[in-house]
């Protein structure tokens, strides 16, 4: 095998690989000669097939497999001898003339074809010792711990049924049957039976909890409402839809007590340590936020400490994704471009920069990964697919079997392990201030929780949160 550099040109590298005729003759008889060995063929002793013969009936098969085989170990000898990190697969292409392909097939002539691979970007670590970024600080108050705690008294507290013929009224809980309709048919998740529903909660979609207030036991009612423009079934959003209501009974809240017997309902053995378990988890979630926007800062400032040439390939393939989901969601919401005061080829080109900014960034933490000998143990692997597991309530162990079965599923819950490191590899590097901030200030000008990732697979290369909403009516989901 003789292999030829033929261009190299920025990130872009292309060899001819050629095979002779009598090399291909000779990879084909090896193998054939294995074959012999192992092949079954009816009027011969196991062993005893002539080789001719199995060339004549396998001869084409086992060709492809040498021509495999001598593909992949052009690819690995380039890369070795080259010392190139690859950005994505190499591309292959064989001979356009079929006679030429054929005659190679039959080990009659010699073979060439290309191979065109686009390499990473080799640069230089930047000194991060005059970065110098703020992270948000915020402590749950008093009064947040209390509205949480009577929130979770509320949502406890004991109903019970109304006298006869009494109107149900906001903060009731009615059980009622349903059946919706768009334009007089019914649809998928608008029936539902014995449903308890508490007027007020906001839990069904706007409108239909107000039309409830009032009814009796034993009411039929007709509900007219809409669904949301930004509902998740895209065949439900921005509907009218009729419901024929029938209320079933009617119940009271009881009185809501905030005490020590409110706190053993959770588990806690005292008022005062619900307040704490309260205060710890409030706490995490601010901890969840103001590690958010610290990373968006530190990445930003990574960002402008950084310019080197991208893999072509590498953006289109981001670009590629980024804007199919930017194409969704218009679909979604039946926007268009110019709904969003802008034109497609603006929003190409937006959208084309922060593909090139995530591959950017996600090839920069990939090389500090690399250089700082960041790994993340099967153990943490491990305790990631148990949380994802537990996502799945009663499909536990087909959720399992799908990520040890599956090698790429698993890296793809190693990938944000493994960025998360190398983010507080980098931090350690940076000065860091702490600022104290209200609840507000922490979460004022949160991105679009749709918006696409800030770093791509090139930073995870170191190898879906769903509830159970789907029992519930489509009514009930309320966005």
């Amino acid at each position: 095998m003789q292999v030829t550099e033929t261009l190299s040109q920025g990130l872009k590298r292309e060899f001819q690989v050629s095979l002779a005729a009598h090399e291909l003759e000779e990879r084909l008889n090896s193998e054939l000669s294995t074959l012999k060995d192992k092949a079954q063929i009816k009027g011969f002793r196991p062993g005893k097939v002539p080789v001719a013969h199995l060339r004549k009936l396998y001869g084409r098969s086992v060709m492809a497999d040498v021509l495999q085989n001598a593909v992949n170990e052009a690819n690995q000898q380039i890369v070795k001898e080259h010392n190139l990190k690859l950005a994505l697969e190499p591309k292959v292409e064989f001979p356009g003339e079929q006679s030429v392909v054929e005659r190679a097939l039959d080990a009659k002539a010699d073979l060439s074809f290309n191979v065109a691979l686009e390499v990473l970007p080799t640069f230089e670590l930047a000194d991060l010792s005059d970065v110098s970024l703020t992270k948000l600080v915020a402590k749950p108050s008093d009064a947040e711990i209390d509205e949480a705690i009577t929130r979770m008294a509320s949502s406890n507290r004991a109903f019970a049924p109304r006298e006869e013929g009494a109107a149900a009224e906001t903060g009731d809980r009615v059980t009622i049957d349903f059946l919706g309709r768009i334009d007089g048919v019914a649809f998928d998740g608008g029936t539902g039976e014995g449903i308890d529903l508490e007027l007020g909660s906001g839990s069904f979609i706007p409108g239909f909890e107000d039309q409830l207030v009032g009814a009796k036991v034993g009411d039929q009612r007709v509900v007219k409402a809409t669904f949301p423009e930004s509902y998740g079934a895209e065949n439900l959003a921005g509907k009218d839809a009729e419901f024929d209501v029938t209320v079933t009974a009617i119940q009271a809240p009881g009185e809501t007590k905030i005490d020590d017997e409110l706190a053993k309902g959770f588990g806690m053995d005292s008022l005062e340590k619900l307040k704490e378990a309260v205060s710890s988890a409030i706490g995490s979630d601010f901890e969840a936020q103001s590690r958010r926007r610290l990373k968006k800062e530190l990445l930003d400032a990574l960002d402008g400490k950084y310019a080197f040439e991208l893999p072509p390939s590498l953006v289109h393939q981001e670009f590629a994704a980024v804007w199919a989901q930017v194409e969704q969601d218009l679909k979604t919401r039946e926007k268009t471009f110019e709904d969003e005061g802008t034109t497609e080829e603006k929003a190409t080109a937006e959208y084309r920069k922060i593909a090139e900014r995530r591959v950017r960034l996600g090839l920069v933490l990939a090389q500090v990964g690399e250089t700082a000998d960041i790994k993340v143990s099967d153990d943490e692997v491990n305790q990631a697919l148990i949380a994802r597991v537990r996502q799945y309530p009663g499909q536990e162990q087909q959720v399992w079997d799908f990520y040890r079965k599956n090698a790429q599923a698993l890296a793809e819950l190693r990938a944000p392990l493994f960025e998360e490191k190398v983010v507080d590899h980098v931090l350690a590097q940076v000065k860091l201030v702490e600022e104290p901030v209200s609840k507000e200030a922490l979460f004022a000008d949160e991105e679009d929780a749709s918006a696409p990732a800030e770093t791509s697979a090139p930073a995870q290369d170191e190898t879906a949160s769903t509830g159970n909403d789907e029992a519930l009516p489509a009514v009930a989901k309320a966005d």
